[in-house]
């Protein structure tokens, strides 16, 4: 009875070793400092990703975000900044926007991918979102984004 409570007791182990995944573990942008922008008639609350630290995670990992919710990057300098999907587990849509909030391109990514998508033009700004947020709204290159922040 004691060797086969110690083999429960095992198999319980590598079920809960189990589901502790690297995923659960895996590294994730929390408690970033938020900003809403507004595009059109549409509000956004976008995340600031303003940091390599903060740059780099992205929205890697995360299962899910809100429908009106994004992630804004913020580069210190106009460059042709590239993105992937690589840990990045929801397929997202990422508009590179000039300094004057005008869209620049807009990419629609895969998630898990590491295809580049990258600026047509050096960009300082990126903003994140959930993947055909900007075509269901009909919000297209040349389009402007307000309320970026100004470094």
């Amino acid at each position: 009875m004691r060797l086969l409570n110690f083999k429960q007791f095992i198999l319980t182990l590598a079920v809960i070793i189990g589901s502790l995944s690297s995923t659960s573990f895996a590294q994730q942008n929390i408690d970033l400092p938020t900003i809403e922008l507004k595009t059109g008639i549409y509000r956004i609350q976008a995340e600031l990703a303003d940091n390599p630290k903060a740059r780099e995670v992205g929205l890697m990992n995360r299962a899910s975000m809100p429908t009106n919710s994004g992630m804004l990057f913020i580069f210190e300098q106009k460059a042709g900044h590239c993105f992937w999907m690589n840990n990045t587990r929801i397929p997202l849509s990422i508009a590179f926007i000039a300094d004057d909030g005008r869209i620049v391109n807009i990419e629609e990514m895969q998630a898990g991918t590491t295809n580049n998508h990258c600026p047509k033009v050096a960009v300082r700004y990126a903003l994140e979102m959930n993947k055909q947020w900007f075509s269901e709204r009909v919000i297209v290159p040349g389009a402007l984004i307000q309320g970026l922040p100004k470094k």
